[in-house]
Parts: structure tokens; sequence; C-alpha cells
């Protein structure tokens, strides 16, 4: 990345496909927008998960930022799994079955998921000033938007904030995009609307005006007169799989409010009959809820953001993101 950086001349936008280190061929998309004026270097990367539509939508506008009213330079690659993309795979990447943002830093002689992070992160993430990263509910999640960051980051909690969506939520989880503050201690944060394969304007422009609030924040940008709007902190998401294959009937919805032990659905089997009755671990709101009638063994079937002001104890700590994250 430091070359593509040095390579562009300031005030100027370059466009282009990087060749990863790894079999099979992957090319990646990337834009560098490099601004007049000195500042940090902030990378935004979207498509971690293939078929998370609207958040790789949000990064190709962002690409079309001006270079003219920035200061520092901002570095987008918009589909960063891209095998995903274009099997429209969720979850997992086809090519070895493994999520992507599960393995991060990554292993230089690991499967082909664990090499592609170990690339991006020693290539990407490690050498920028800040990271963004895009995703979304994916083709079989519906989701209220939210950001997450690694617990106990400040700098990072600050950005995330800074970003603006209506859901905020600390995690101990590891192997994301992320991963990058453990390793270099790099401000961090995964931003998430939209799901369902769909791509609403709506959704998009969220994703688009929270970055550029938190470039704003950063002091790539100029500031504006606009309140960020409020946002409600979480200390945990509290989730739920399944524990067998079935028929998944969910009874609530993403951005519906739970309390603790409130039936949230049902798994039944092909018959029709009930297998389980599924409770809410945590009360808080329905951030997450799987739509896909389908549900294999150990598939994600919501998550629950377990507001700030609740007692952190084990079972609230024991949320760590699902597969769709």
């Amino acid at each position: 990345m430091l070359d593509l950086i040095q390579n562009a001349t300031p005030g100027t936008t370059q466009r282009g496909l990087l060749e990863a280190p790894l079999h099979p061929d992957t090319h990646l998309p990337f834009v560098v927008v490099r601004g007049m004026r000195e500042g940090p270097t902030l990378l935004v990367t979207a498509g971690v998960h293939g078929a998370e539509y609207a958040s790789i939508d949000a990064a190709y506008e962002l690409a079309d930022t001006d270079p003219a009213g920035l200061s520092g330079t901002l570095v987008v690659l918009p589909v960063v799994n891209p095998s995903a993309f274009w099997e429209r795979r969720i979850y997992v990447n086809p090519i070895d079955g493994r999520n992507l943002n599960r393995v991060f830093p990554g292993q230089a002689g690991g499967t082909y998921a664990e090499r592609l992070a170990h690339w991006i992160h020693g290539e990407f993430l490690s050498q920028a000033d800040a990271l963004i990263d895009l995703h979304g509910g994916d083709l079989v999640e519906a989701l209220e938007p939210f950001s997450i960051y690694v617990r106990g980051h400040e700098a990072s909690r600050a950005l995330a904030l800074a970003f603006g969506l209506p859901n905020v939520v600390a995690t101990d989880s590891r192997g994301m995009t992320l991963e990058v503050t453990h390793t270099h201690g790099l401000p961090a944060i995964i931003a998430e609307a939209s799901g369902q394969g769909l791509r609403p304007p709506a959704e998009v422009a969220r994703l688009v005006e929270g970055t550029r609030r938190a470039m704003r924040y950063l002091g790539m940008l100029a500031p504006s007169p606009n309140a960020t709007p409020p946002v409600t902190e979480h200390t945990a998401l509290a989730w739920l799989s399944s524990p067998a294959s079935g028929l998944w009937h969910p009874a609530v919805g993403a951005g519906e409010t739970v309390n603790e032990g409130q039936v949230v659905g049902t798994l039944r089997d092909l018959t029709g009959r009930d297998l389980r009755t599924f409770h809410a671990p945590r009360g808080g709101t329905v951030l997450f809820v799987v739509t896909s009638l389908a549900m294999n063994e150990g598939d994600p079937l919501l998550g629950i953001g377990v507001p700030a002001t609740a007692n952190e104890d084990s079972d609230a700590r024991r949320e760590e993101r699902s597969p769709a994250s």
C-alpha cells in the first residue's frame, strides 16, 4: 500500500487491480485518493464477505471522493474477497470454506483464506493510520445498523462513535479485520448496514455518510455543522446458533427490543414438528436475525446487543459475533 500512496500525485485518484501472491489467481480492485494536503491514511475495505452488497456499493461511492477537498490519503479496497463475491457465497470463502473474517492476521503458509488475510494484513491493514471495514447482513440476514470495535481500545471506540451508526458494540472476538488493533494498536472498526442481498440507496448512504463523519473526525475532510446522530452503546453481542438442521421460524425482527427469556424463534424438523424453542439469552436490541427458512447445524440464528448499562457477567461476554460479521 505504501508504494501505491507514494506513486500517487497529490490531488489525484489512482485506480487499478492488485494481483495477490496467491493461488488460484486473485485480483483485488483498489482506489487511492491522494489529497492536496498532508494528513492521515484511512483504509476502507468492503467485500470481506462477498454478498454484503450495500457495503461494497458504499466503498465504490467513497472511492469517488474529490481529492481537492481531502487532507491525507483514502485507500479503498471495495472487494477484498473476490471469489466469494463472484460466487455469491455467504459467510465463507468458496476455495477453502473458511470465513475470511475469522482468520486475521492470517498465515503465510495456511489455507487460501489464511494466506489472503496474511497478505491484506501485512500490505494494507498494518500500513494505515485507521481502518473502517464496511459490512452488512449477508444474503440471509436482516440487520439493524451497528459498528464493532475492540473492547477497551478507546481510539477505536471514538472512531465508532464518530461514524454514528445507531448502535456500537464492544467485542472480544478475535480473527476479524479488527485484529490490527491487537497487532499494531491502530484504531479500527467494522460498520454494518443493510442485508439480505439488498442495497437500498438509504442504507448505502448510511455507510457513506458515516465514513465521511469519521473522516471529518480524523481531520481528512472539512468540519460539518451537522451533529453526529445519537448512538446506543452495547457491552456485548449475545447470539444464538442452531444445534441442528431444520426449518427456522424467527419470532422477532431486527431492531426489536427483547427481554431476557423471551421467545425469539422456533426450529422445526422437515415434518413440521417443533425441535426447539429459543429464548433470548439476554435482554437488549436484536441487531441481526437470519431470515432463511433452511438452517444448518451451527448456523447463526440471531444476535442481541446487550446494553452497556447491564452487568458484564460471563453470560453477557459470551457474545462473539456470528459467522456473518
